[in-house]
């Protein structure tokens, strides 16, 4: 199928297609569980449209763990059901919908007392391995193995030789989060959907009773929009609540953030060939591979300060620095860490003993007439999350809709995957490229990789990579403002790539160059190019500064030293 092209043109007249005629579904907010819904829906057949305050996926959805995973600690709190449902995603996302994007990754879990833990963690790995093979998607992952501590050692040998008895490795799968999203949006948009970032609901359109619409805010250009449609869905994450006091109607339940940080790492700091899974006094922690670095994560504290900018505080650093320094032989300090970010989870809270404990378990809503609302649940799956704000939002159609079909829509860039993997190769010797490149590209883009190699082809010197991003490629910054909706360089440097997190100066080197390759598809001056590279600049000391407070409140006021960006 045809590929979407979500550059400035596209944006203008989504915005105002969006506005003339009445959609059937109108969903607020684009990240995974948004830009979910809007595929769910345009593919039954309903008008569609898509808007985001901000960028695609800035809020929870570019900042987890980067896991498409069951929840193995869920069994031991028993939750069958939603551990059972996420394996089948994960099955799904692997083999099927994405496997351009969703990848295997290998666990060890350390034992640390002989004989009971084996048996007892060992029959949880069995469980969960099983769980995954009865519902048939468990073909793309290797079985769960026992390793005595030598051979966990031969295989992890970070770990400080008194840290295990012995381990179990099991496998999950992970993806770029924020990557995803924009090719659920595209996707979305090539089935018909109408999207636009950068632009905001400051209202709901009423008739008594009913919503019928929101009041969209351009942010970019400054104009104002009425979008009208049948069904409004509010897919905001832990800005559901305020999304609902527009309507001035309290739901049933209310989304709380925890928050969570993680440090990335380069790769030769910690010598293993598998992630880790660890038990903390609290949850657990990972230490997940990610291409030439880790990831070392996660925190889980409440946070009730800004939630566009969550700010990660000495303490938390030291605190993961502590607990992974626990096991390895070769203490991880300050100086290793490139890269560190944080995100919210959106947890429900329930108004009362019935809903309290709801935790990762999503819910949907139709608080007002019109108005559809999903909140809580994990990452993995926001697909069916998405069907279930769809069927909520279908009752309220009076037509006859389709079934959800996207078990069986597979994302843009999966379809011809495997084949172009398997001819990366010729691909390289055509194009003059290193396969390496041509696999970094294949990973990120799947079947999409072609319209890479044609900006290339036009202008060989986008072949070159990125000046002090060595891992990106110059058409890469292009594309992603031609094709993939990149309004600033912050989306950039920080969703559209990870160089803000995988180098040492968090991109601050290849701001400029970056800039002044998204300047003549933006139609940016130099005047914008200096204030897109000065606004960058200024974000990245913040985000430092915040990383140097001692706590909570004083890290989110440093972190709001530098002001969001709007282009004059």
């Amino acid at each position: 199928m045809r590929t979407a092209t979500l550059g400035p043109a596209q944006r203008a007249e989504s915005l105002a297609s969006m506005a003339e005629r009445e959609l059937d579904v109108l969903v607020v907010g684009a990240g995974v569980v948004g830009a979910g819904t809007a595929l769910d829906a345009v593919t039954r057949g309903l008008s569609t449209g898509l808007v985001e305050a901000r960028d695609w996926a800035s809020g929870t959805s570019s900042r987890s763990s980067k896991l498409i995973h069951g929840g193995l600690r869920y069994l031991e709190m028993l939750d069958f059901a939603l551990v059972r449902e996420a394996l089948k995603e994960r099955g799904l996302l692997l083999e099927r919908l994405a496997p351009h994007l969703v990848k295997p990754v290998p666990f060890l879990y350390p034992l640390q007392h002989k004989g009971w833990e084996r048996l007892y963690a060992g029959s949880g790995v069995a469980m969960y391995d099983a769980m995954s093979m009865a519902r048939g998607h468990g073909r793309g992952l290797p079985m769960h193995r026992h390793l005595t501590r030598g051979h966990a050692l031969r295989v992890a040998p970070c770990l400080k030789k008194d840290a295990l008895v012995g381990a179990l490795q099991y496998y999950d799968a992970q993806m770029d989060d924020a990557r995803y999203v924009a090719t659920l949006v595209r996707t979305a948009v090539a089935y018909g959907a109408k999207a636009a970032n950068r632009a905001r609901v400051t209202g709901f359109l009423r008739e008594g009773e009913r919503v019928v619409g929101a009041k969209v805010q351009d942010v970019e250009g400054g104009g104002e929009y009425e979008i009208r449609a049948k069904q409004v869905v509010n897919a905001t994450g832990v800005w559901t609540d305020d999304t609902q006091a527009m309507v001035g109607e309290r739901g049933q339940f209310h989304v709380r953030a925890s928050k969570g940080i993680h440090l990335v790492v380069p790769r030769d700091r910690i010598h293993s060939t598998t992630g880790l899974i660890l038990r903390t006094e609290k949850s657990v922690l990972f230490v997940i591979p990610w291409g030439r670095h880790w990831i070392v994560g996660t925190t889980d504290t409440d946070w009730d300060l800004d939630k566009a900018h969550p700010a990660a505080s000495s303490a938390d650093i030291d605190y993961l620095l502590e607990h992974v320094n626990s096991v390895l032989a070769v203490p991880l300090t300050r100086d290793d860490v490139q890269g560190v970010y944080a995100g919210l989870r959106p947890l429900l809270a329930g108004e009362s003993d019935a809903t309290s404990k709801l935790s990762r378990e999503h819910t949907v809503a139709h608080p007002v007439p019109g108005l559809v609302v999903v909140a809580g649940g994990k990452y993995t799956t926001y697909r069916v999350m998405a069907k279930d704000a769809v069927d909520a939002a279908v009752h309220g159609l009076d037509m006859r809709v389709a079934e959800c079909v996207t078990e069986e829509v597979p994302l843009l860039g999966a379809e011809g995957y495997r084949a172009l993997w398997n001819a990366r190769a010729r691909i390289a010797a055509r194009t003059g490229l290193h396969v390496v490149r041509v696999e970094h590209l294949l990973n990120r883009y799947g079947a999409m990789t072609e319209e890479l190699l044609e900006l290339i082809a036009e202008d060989p010197s986008l072949g070159e990579p990125l000046p002090a991003a060595d891992d990106y490629l110059r058409a890469e910054i292009v594309y992603a403002a031609s094709h993939e909706g990149a309004r600033h360089l912050d989306d950039v440097l920080t969703r559209r790539t990870r160089i803000s997190i995988e180098t040492f100066d968090r991109g601050t080197r290849s701001a400029r160059d970056a800039a002044e390759l998204m300047a003549p598809v933006l139609g940016w001056d130099k005047d914008q190019i200096e204030r897109e590279v000065q606004h960058y600049e200024k974000r990245v000391e913040a985000e430092r500064e915040s990383q140097r407070q001692p706590d909570d409140l004083t890290a989110d006021a440093a972190r709001l030293g530098a002001p969001d960006i709007v282009p004059l």
